[in-house]
């Protein structure tokens, strides 16, 4: 019986952990919703699971404990509980695929009207790229790297002379308009993450990787590196300002271009 009060206990505990915790997601501030419901709906599923799971553990326990006199018939086969089993498990299993799809699927297809931003990851630190005048972000290889030229952009690429480099921690993002991330890492493995947007994805060196999002109320929000990247992995810290329009464009027309840092560092000037 002590068993069976135990394996009760558990169910009846866990439940109450997820009912009453105060831990839960910071308020959302992307479209990103859609992520939200499918955790919900995972949660649904494997919570309904384990106290059935659990529960039915106790009740085996109680009903064929030990009993003097009694003695247990051997039934190798039940296809009536096999099908109900498989058949449940494949429910089961669907319904926590299928909104997983769904959203991936949203996830990954860009809109074609979206604003492109790289952000450049390195052992410590977060650093932007956002286009210039012409619309377009030019050509960035790991190999031109240097001091001077931090996000490694192509000098000898056109498009990216007027690119809008941001240096540090801090990226803007204009309020209801979807954004494209570009996600480049420099070194070692990274992940760009602001819990409030909820979207993620791995920065892999020697690939661009991408997700998009719109952001959909202003505010300061805190930048983790979600992946163990060295020992200053915790202090990997940034920051995304989400602001409205007017306050977006003041902060745009304060950066500097490409070819306005070069200039400053005593750099030869870009070929045109």
């Amino acid at each position: 019986m002590a068993v069976v009060l135990i394996l009760v206990l558990v169910v009846v505990g866990s439940v109450l952990f997820h009912v009453l915790s105060p831990w839960w997601w910071t308020p959302i501030a992307s479209n990103w919703s859609y992520i939200d419901n499918t955790l919900v709906i995972t949660f649904w599923i494997t919570g309904i699971v384990f106290v059935a799971v659990i529960s039915f553990m106790a009740y085996c326990v109680f009903r064929f404990r030990h009993r003097p006199g009694n003695r247990a018939h051997y039934e190798p086969e039940n296809r009536r509980l096999e099908l109900l089993l498989a058949s449940g498990t494949a429910v089961g299993v669907a319904a926590m695929l299928a909104p997983g799809l769904i959203v991936w699927n949203q996830f990954i297809t860009v809109p074609a009207d979206a604003a492109s931003v790289e952000v450049v990851s390195q052992q410590w630190l977060w650093s932007f790229r956002l286009p210039g005048a012409d619309g377009k972000l030019g050509r960035a290889e790991t190999r031109d790297v240097t001091s001077d030229n931090p996000l490694g952009v192509d000098k000898n690429d056109p498009t990216g002379l007027d690119d809008i480099i941001v240096e540090g921690g801090e990226l803007h993002l204009p309020i209801g308009k979807p954004v494209h991330i570009l996600l480049r890492s420099v070194d070692v493995l990274h992940d760009f993450y602001v819990p409030e947007f909820r979207a993620k994805m791995d920065m892999i060196p020697g690939m661009v990787t991408y997700f998009w999002l719109t952001p959909t109320r202003t505010g300061t929000f805190e930048i983790l590196c979600a992946e163990l990247c060295g020992i200053g992995h915790p202090q990997m810290r940034g920051t995304v300002v989400v602001d409205e329009d007017a306050d977006y464009q003041t902060w745009l027309g304060q950066q500097q271009t490409f070819t306005q840092l070069t200039a400053s560092s005593g750099e030869p000037p870009p070929a045109n």
